[in-house]
């Protein structure tokens, strides 16, 4: 059974994760469970995957050596095995993990600009067999970064990377087969191409409810992510042939000359990758949350969904303040995106937190999109362990969700904000404890 990760948002969204939006009152802690002590000075991204009766996380340890972590859902004590790989200071370097039909584990990460880092067990679901592999098919992947693994059509499984730099680069799909152990191109040619100059940010693929899968993407002409622009849209029924949202076929690979153009937001235009939020409404239609500069300057939230023939976008805010972005490396984000989600009463939530006018759920009009009304944000953990708990000045509380459906397992630690990819000098925090935690809603 393969259990597709979740993939970790660029440049940090995952600092502040919105979960599903369903009517609870508090979670509560039904199970905690400390794993190790793990770096603190820079933030990166962790793994976490369940797989009955078993449960494994990727992690960097107190020395930022990548390290797994198992154990039976039954037992309260984990094992664990060192690889041999060791982060630097790039937030970009973050884990993910995967179990194909023939339940080996993968896993893959501490990658920005640099050539393949895989593992695979040779042994089945058993970490201590974890062994690196060099290459998947040989070839375009000296410059690998953002790795995901996900299910396809068939719940095969494929694995996604792009190759090249931020402002230079495409996106690569391999397939696995788990008779032979081994890889292969899913087509011959990237889905998306930048063609020496620029690249696509996807987010995505996303399965809408009837089997469709979803990708939407900004464009990047330099490693500053201020140059971001075009909002860009692809679908999929077998991840093969591509077509925009009206069903035109679209060649491979996808350009910013051949693709569906979503919104046209120029070069600075308030636009970043890592914020656009793919969801769907009660007829299945995309939705696109994003955010841009209005006309005074101001950012603003939006939402786009092809209505007709065409992409219609609908401002959903009026904030009176300018997010002003700019640079390369990793940034922490001022406004966070998502879910986008429809309620049981069919209209749209869109949630969203933002540093300047506080977070809360947009709940939107089904058929006009105009917001009806500004709700609280869903709570997924107890407020209490929000709180950074280290006494260090600075510290942030970072969670990842368990990439498995539904369940209710997330990992929590602390560290300092993202520093841009540069090395802090000391003093730095003492390593600060990687927990697990179970939750179940407050009745």
């Amino acid at each position: 059974m393969l259990h597709p990760p979740s993939h970790f948002r660029y440049y940090l969204c995952f600092i502040c994760l919105f979960g599903g939006l369903r009517a609870i009152a508090q979670p509560r802690v039904l199970e905690s469970l400390d794993i190790a002590a793990v770096w603190s000075a820079h933030p990166v991204g962790f793994a976490l995957l369940t797989h009955p009766p078993h449960q494994f996380v990727a992690y960097y340890d107190a020395a930022r050596r990548l390290t797994i972590a198992w154990r039976s859902l039954d037992s309260q004590k984990w094992s664990t095995q060192t690889l041999p790989s060791t982060t630097t200071w790039d937030s970009h370097n973050y884990l993910t993990l995967a179990i194909d039909s023939a339940d080996h584990l993968h896993l893959s990460g501490n990658m920005h600009c640099v050539r393949l880092i895989y593992f695979r067990t040779t042994q089945g679901l058993d970490p201590s067999t974890f062994q690196k592999i060099p290459q998947m098919v040989g070839q375009n992947e000296q410059s690998c970064t953002y790795p995901q693994f996900l299910a396809g059509p068939k719940n095969e499984l494929l694995f996604t990377y792009r190759d090249g730099r931020s402002g230079s680069g495409s996106q690569i799909y391999n397939v696995y087969n788990p008779a032979t152990q081994s890889w292969s191109r899913l087509f011959d040619k990237p889905l998306t191409d930048g063609q020496g100059k620029g690249n696509a940010y996807p987010h995505g693929p996303v399965r809408s409810p009837d089997g469709l899968f979803h990708v939407c993407w900004v464009w990047r002409n330099t490693p500053d992510c201020a140059t971001n622009h075009t909002l860009s849209y692809a679908r999929s029924k077998d991840f093969i042939h591509w077509e925009t949202s009206t069903g035109k076929p679209l060649p491979l690979p996808l350009t910013l000359q051949n693709s569906e153009i979503v919104d046209p937001v120029p070069v600075n235009g308030g636009m970043i990758n890592g914020n656009t939020i793919l969801g769907f409404d009660r007829q299945n239609r995309p939705l696109i949350a994003y955010h841009k500069f209005d006309r005074a300057g101001n950012t603003q939230l939006h939402l786009a969904r092809p209505e007709g023939n065409t992409w219609t976008s609908h401002q959903l805010t009026h904030w009176t303040y300018r997010w002003n972005f700019s640079g390369g490396g990793a940034i922490n984000f001022e406004i966070h995106l998502g879910p986008v989600a429809v309620s049981p009463d069919g209209s749209i939530l869109v949630a969203y937190s933002h540093g300047k006018h506080g977070s809360g759920t947009l709940k939107l009009d089904s058929t006009t999109l105009e917001p009806l009304a500004q709700l609280p944000r869903p709570l997924t953990h107890p407020p209490e362990l929000t709180k950074a708990q280290s006494p260090f000045p600075a510290m942030q509380v970072h969670w990842q969700k368990d990439s498995t459906p539904n369940t209710n397992y997330w990992l929590r630690w602390e560290t300092l904000p993202a520093n841009r990819d540069r090395p802090i000098e000391k003093p730095w925090p003492e390593p600060t404890p990687l927990r697990l935690y179970k939750f179940a809603p407050e009745k």
